[in-house]
Order: structure tokens, then C-alpha cells, then sequence
């Protein structure tokens, strides 16, 4: 049976279950400015996101430009120094476009840092009456778009919480709805099964690739995705993560691939690769969890489903982060963090099936309106740094 909940409707037919205000800085000598702009309102539906880079990047660009049209996001606030390289005039362009309030704050022309604040707190305490009259409209599965990661995993998250998220996904993708899995540096190992699941042969060519353009990158590196902790919660292998986090994926056909702000064309599971293209010039292709989660939520994910054994206490900006923990122990030390706790399928108090339901039914309870643990806390961790990326072709989008 297809559950139905409430969202905004954005001009691009796009819809949210969050209408935030967004406050965004576009270089690092703004930020302080943006964070103490956004601070009060924290609790009121605002949140703080930004770029920390002087120098251009079009990917930085192309994050940005997602992220502020976002259809969790109703209004953006802008913060520049005035002259960082961000091109803030086309960012502005881009917002305006897509029917949202949009307000840019020049830090050099405003008088400086207490000047800037009390300009940007009046304009965030105009437009908060406007995001709280805004209507919401039906939507049912079909509107959603769910992504998934894994952090800090251990042994017990390749068969509890992964699994648990795969079948949730599988359940979602058969009543419409775009799911996204990632990421190739944590599927080597599995190019050729993800191969077999392609909708085409040239789709399945192209998930091949991207796995092996992960494996390179992380050898000129000189490591892999396989980090300490891993360890020291019991995995063995980069094998054995990657299958792990591939049942992340469920079982559905896959039906795309995407770079980080490239959005589903429609419902079906997709991959996001997410390790930059052409040579090594930016270093790790993600410091943090977090800057994968950035990336999902510029594919337009809504919702995040956050795989974890050994624990992790982030959120993030934009969207809601649901946390699933695959080890009992753990959630019994993070209580407060974790919102399914799929360990209890270890310990016999769940089956793999039950953990799914209650994944499945929280992100419609999400979607509704309910508070992921994260949000309650207040967590809204955003990371953004350099990287590259060409355009994805035309054999990547299987449905398009």
C-alpha cells in the first residue's frame, strides 16, 4: 500500500519535506559572518552551508548552485566577503530562477561583521512568516528521492543494517520512488556484480569503469577506503567492506549512474560516483562522511539513510539523516543518536525484514514531518571542498 504525505511543491515540479532557509557563505572569511547570522534560528528552520574556497571550481559551483535550489530549501541568504572568485551574481541568478526568495549579503560593502549580521538577521527575520505560510500538497512515493552511506562501519554492518537499508530500498523502488547508493571507492569488488544488475550493457559498462577509476585513484594514493577503525571493529578485507556496503543496494535493477548534482530522471535505484575524474589534484576524494552526504543531497535526495556500526552522531544541513546501526552494543552506548536499531537482528529481537519495515516506515514518518534524532540535536554538519568531474554520458541514465 503507497503511503501519502505532505511537501512544498517548487516551480521545477520538484518536492520537498523540508522548507529551510539557507544561509550560505561563498568563501571562508565569510563564515563567521553566515554562522552567526544563522545561529539563533537554528531551531526555527534555518541552516548553514558554504564553500571555504578563494579560487573557482566548477564543481564547487555546480554543489552550490543544487544545494540552493534544493527542493528541501525555500529561501537562501548569501553571504560574500566581496572578493572572493565565487561568481555570487549567477548563484543569485540561479536561485531567482527557480521562484525561491533570495537576499545577497556583500560583507565589504556592508559595513563589516556586526554591520553584516544585523543585515542578514533582519532579512532572515522577514522571510521566516513567508516559509511558515507556505502550503504543502500530497505526494506519494513517486516524489521521493533516498539516498544511503555507510560510516564507521564494522562486522556487524554488512549484515544487519546494510541488508536492512537494501530491502528498505528495494521496497521503495517498486512503489516509484529514486533511491541512491554510493560509493565506488567502497565497491571494489563488486563492478561486475553491479554489472549484472544493469538495465543496459552500456550502463553496465560504465559502473565497471567508475569502480575502476576508484581503484586507480586510491592507488596513486597510496590507501583505500579501508580505514583503522574498520579494523578495530572487525572487518578484515576491503573485499569484505565492499560487500558490505553493497547490500546497501538491495536488489532492484540498476537503472543510472550520477556525478555529484546530476539528478534521477525518474524513479529506480542509481549509483553515485563520487571519486573526481582525470588526474589526482584535490587529495582524498572525501575528507568526511559528511561530504558525501553534500553530494547526495545535490542529486536531490531528501533523505539520507546513514549506515553505521561503530557509531556516528552527525546530521547535515538540507536534509534529514536517518541513522541505522547494524551493532547493539553501540546503540546501546549512543542512545540518543541512533533512530533504528537494526542489531537487535543479531542478538534475535528482529529479523532482516523487520529492521527494513521500520527503516521504511520512518522515512515516510520523516517525510511527514518527524524529527530524525540528528535534527533533534541539532546536528547540521556540511563539508564542501575541491574536485572535478566531466559530465556523465548519455549511457548513464538508462531510463532517461
Amino acid at each position: 500500500m503507497h503511503r501519502e504525505v505532505k511537501g512544498y511543491l517548487r516551480s521545477d515540479g520538484r518536492v520537498g519535506i523540508r522548507n529551510v532557509i539557507v544561509v550560505a557563505y561563498l568563501v571562508e572569511c565569510a563564515h563567521h559572518v553566515a554562522r552567526e547570522i544563522a545561529h539563533p534560528y537554528r531551531d526555527r528552520g534555518v541552516h548553514l552551508i558554504g564553500f571555504p574556497g578563494c579560487y573557482p571550481n566548477e564543481y564547487a559551483a555546480r554543489m552550490m548552485r543544487s544545494l540552493c535550489t534544493h527542493p528541501n530549501v525555500g529561501a537562501v541568504l548569501l553571504v560574500s566577503l566581496g572578493c572572493e572568485s565565487f561568481d555570487r551574481a549567477a548563484l543569485e541568478a540561479d536561485v531567482i530562477a527557480s521562484g525561491r526568495p533570495v537576499s545577497t549579503l556583500v560583507i565589504q560593502r556592508c559595513g563589516g561583521t556586526r554591520q553584516s549580521v544585523e543585515t542578514g538577521r533582519r532579512w532572515i527575520e522577514q522571510t521566516l512568516p513567508t516559509m511558515h505560510a507556505m502550503p504543502r500538497s500530497p505526494i506519494g512515493p513517486e516524489h521521493l528521492v533516498v539516498g544511503t552511506i555507510c560510516g564507521g562501519s564494522d562486522a556487524t554492518s554488512g549484515i544487519t543494517a546494510n541488508p536492512a537499508i537494501g530491502l528498505a530500498f528495494d521496497r521503495l523502488v517498486a512503489e516509484g520512488a529514486a533511491c541512491v547508493f554510493e560509493e565506488t571507492g567502497e565497491l571494489i569488488g563488486c563492478e561486475e556484480i553491479m554489472a549484472s544488475r544493469a538495465l543496459t550493457p552500456a550502463l553496465g559498462e560504465a559502473l565497471r569503469n567508475s569502480v575502476r577509476k576508484a581503484a586507480r585513484y586510491y592507488e596513486i594514493l597510496g590507501y583505500g577506503s579501508f580505514a583503522l577503525g574498520n579494523a578495530e571493529g572487525g572487518l578484515t578485507t576491503q573485499e569484505e567492506k565492499s560487500m558490505g556496503a553493497y547490500a546497501k543496494s538491495g536488489s532492484s535493477r540498476i537503472v543510472g549512474l550520477l556525478k555529484p548534482g546530476d539528478r534521477p530522471p525518474r524513479g529506480g535505484l542509481y549509483l553515485l560516483d563520487v571519486v573526481p575524474d582525470g588526474e589526482v589534484r584535490f587529495g582524498f576524494p572525501n575528507i568526511c562522511d559528511n561530504a558525501e552526504i553534500a553530494e547526495l543531497i545535490a542529486c536531490g535526495c531528501q533523505v539520507i539513510l546513514f549506515s553505521t556500526g561503530r557509531g556516528s552522531v552527525v546530521g547535515s544541513a538540507i536534509s534529514p539523516v536517518i541513522k541505522v546501526c547494524g551493532n547493539p552494543e553501540t546503540t546501546r552506548c549512543l542512545p540518543d543518536d541512533i533512530d533504528v536499531d537494526a542489531g537487535r537482528v543479531l542478538e534475535g529481537g528482529a529479523t532482516l525484514d523487520d529492521a527494513a519495515r521500520e527503516i521504511y516506515d520512518l522515512v515516510f514518518r520523516v517525510a511527514a514531518g518527524a524529527q530524525t534524532r540528528s535534527e533533534s540535536l541539532f546536528h547540521q554538519e556540511f563539508v564542501l571542498t575541491y574536485k572535478y568531474f566531466e559530465p556523465i554520458g548519455p549511457e548513464c541514465l538508462a531510463l532517461a
